[in-house]
């Protein structure tokens, strides 16, 4: 009989590429990393007529991943495309693809043994047709006769499944191959190919070194140009003959190490608040907002920084690199165009600040951070996962030591007034992230009966109480405790790797501000539109040569550059942007080559650019290019 845990579609699954005769093999000497991004390229555009089409539906993504030489089960499948999902682009596809292993023969044979009830390798007909036709992805008669034609090569109505394993292997092997022949073969398949060069790590754009500081003659202005058509053009080879293309190139000098150039004042009242950039599955940063209200017209000084939870004062928190800024704006919570009122342009080391006057009123702080120092990295697996709980000598369960330390920092980061104790408010800021629910006042009244507290608030050996409680109730089974970890942005050894701790501080004069957090629906699209219109403020705007309709705006600041792109024509724009002249640099977009979507008569963020090393003098150049319509 089959083990119920076989994995029946591993076979049925293939049946695309069993029907497929043997190609020519495409012979081309390439590097490795190259070599994944053509694969990836030839597999979606064996499906699509171009990499800038988005995947729709789970049959589509399970058809390209095939088409890659992958084989994912309905359980791969379901957790790439959780209920909700839309649409998912190339660049999903990629890093899909990087997770997905390719299909190893080896596990193929595994589970044909598992039929061959005489072990003598080979499968009869009916039985194999039994299996496919009423197990997994389900096959037709017809279709298991065409494996047969293929592997009976004594015609005796017995499979050899050693022979058809290594067929399949060949056949999957050549299509791929054709597929890559294809995708140089064919020009406009190469044309539409854009964003193609992904890399979720910085070095995506290339680091070069910098010549020593006496031998460079760095220029901080922008350098703006139309260029004609020239050998020595920066656009690709590809792009050369468009003349619809703007380039773009500023220099900028090496990064102040120094602290204290903006001394805080100290004679203002300060209230301050904690709060993190949480990084979601699909690459959105998030945060709460903070609401200020200011009694009347005052001074005001405002700082973001990221938090250090390290106790090592030589070894601060590997996040402290992450960039933030405060976006202010004032209006309606419910609305996505609030008027921005200023935003964090000065820097000082890791804060960033703004100083300037306020009028009396209620303003929301919206933080914000690039992405540049906080992206989705290739998941690796830890070399060893953290245990959580023990067992102590009479049986009872305990929390490690490493759990209780990361328990304590998260405590840290979730007391948003720094108070040393939870509030029923702060603690549902917790759940909302990590379960998407509220404790209500009696669930809250329960709490401080079994737990430690204080003023009615939760202590930090509270919410270590609360958490063995969790983990008593599920007998000490970790999946749970691991899931609000997750949801914390910690990985399986316990560090915080795609969360950003950080702390607000307001100086006001001669007032009592207040600030509190709270949590907006629209909190994102606020956000969005603020750093947009933070950028066409400030920036001029340039329309790319022959279409006066699309203007790009490049905002140089202090230690980052952002653009925007504005289509103010009546029809949906693809826009082709090349980084891979600039140097020592790292994008939001976490890739050097790409292309974007601008829908008629809208404006949208097109990336932000940071230096990747600091201490060097860094260079952006991009070249925006319109990709014709097909």
């Amino acid at each position: 009989p089959c083990d119920q845990d076989c994995d029946i579609p591993l076979v049925s699954s293939y049946k695309q590429h069993i029907r497929r005769g043997p190609r020519v093999r495409l012979i081309k000497t390439i590097s490795e990393e190259e070599r994944f991004y053509m694969t990836c390229r030839a597999a979606y555009l064996s499906v699509f007529r171009s990499s800038l089409v988005n995947m729709t539906s789970k049959d589509q993504l399970c058809s390209v991943l095939q088409q890659a030489g992958r084989n994912p089960s309905q359980k791969a499948l379901d957790k790439y495309w959780p209920p909700g999902t839309k649409k998912l682009n190339f660049d999903d596809f990629c890093e899909i693809l990087k997770k997905e292993k390719a299909a190893e023969p080896d596990q193929l044979m595994k589970i044909f043994k598992k039929f061959d009830a005489n072990c003598d390798g080979y499968i009869s007909h009916d039985e194999l047709s039994r299996i496919l036709t009423s197990s997994g992805e389900k096959m037709s008669p017809k279709e298991v006769d065409e494996i047969f034609s293929l592997a009976d090569v004594n015609k005796d109505g017995k499979l050899d499944y050693a022979e058809f394993c290594r067929l399949l292997e060949s056949t999957v092997e050549q299509c791929q191959n054709a597929a890559l022949e294809k995708l140089e073969a064919d020009a406009k398949l190469k044309r539409q190919n854009f964003g193609n060069q992904m890399d979720n790590s910085p070095q995506s754009l290339e680091f070069q070194p910098e010549r020593p500081a006496s031998e460079t003659q760095p220029r901080t202005e922008p350098e703006t140009t139309q260029r004609k058509d020239s050998r020595s053009s920066s656009r690709p080879s590809s792009a050369r003959s468009r003349r619809s293309s703007l380039s773009t190139a500023i220099n900028m000098g090496a990064g102040s190490t120094k602290s204290g150039r903006l001394a805080e004042p100290k004679s203002l009242q300060v209230p301050a608040a904690l709060g993190c950039f949480y990084l979601e599955e699909d690459g959105t940063i998030v945060s709460l907002q903070y609401r200020l209200i200011i009694p009347e017209t005052t001074s005001v000084y405002l700082t973001i920084r990221p938090l250090n939870l390290s106790p090592i004062p030589d070894k601060p928190s590997p996040w402290m690199c992450v960039d933030s800024a405060l976006y202010v704006v004032m209006g309606n919570e419910t609305k996505e165009d609030s008027n921005l009122v200023c935003f964090t342009e000065l820097r000082d080391k890791e804060r960033f600040l703004w100083r300037g006057e306020l009028n009396a009123g209620s303003y929301l702080l919206l933080p914000f951070t690039t992405g540049c120092r906080l992206m989705k990295r290739t998941r690796k697996t830890a070399t060893k996962t953290a245990q959580l709980v023990n067992r102590t000598q009479s049986g009872e369960l305990e929390l490690t030591k490493e759990f209780q330390a990361a328990l304590s920092d998260i405590f840290e980061v979730i007391d948003l007034d720094g108070s040393g104790l939870l509030s029923l408010e702060e603690y549902n800021f917790f759940e909302q992230r990590t379960s998407g629910e509220k404790c209500d006042e009696d669930a809250w009244a329960i709490c401080k009966e079994n737990f430690d507290t204080r003023k009615n608030e939760l202590t930090r050996q509270g919410f270590l109480e609360l958490n063995l409680m969790e983990a008593n109730d599920r007998e000490g089974d970790p999946r749970d405790l691991w899931l609000t970890l997750e949801a914390m942005g910690y990985n399986r050894s316990l560090e915080m790797v795609e969360a950003c701790p950080f702390v607000i501080a307001v100086y006001c004069e001669d007032v009592k501000a207040t600030l509190q957090a709270v949590h907006l629906d629209s909190g994102i699209k606020m956000l969005n539109s603020a750093v947009q219109r933070s950028i066409t403020s400030k920036a001029e705007a340039r329309s790319l040569k022959g279409h006066e309709n699309v203007l790009v705006y490049t905002y140089k600041g202090e230690s980052r550059i952002s653009s925007v792109i504005a289509n103010k024509s009546n029809q949906k724009l693809t826009v082709h942007i090349n980084n891979e002249q600039s140097k020592n640099c790292v994008s939001s977009r976490g890739m050097s080559v790409f292309a974007v979507e601008v829908p008629a008569r809208t404006k949208m963020v097109c990336q932000h650019v940071m230096a990747l090393n600091e201490q060097q003098e860094w260079t952006y150049n991009c070249v925006e290019t319109i990709i014709p319509s097909l």
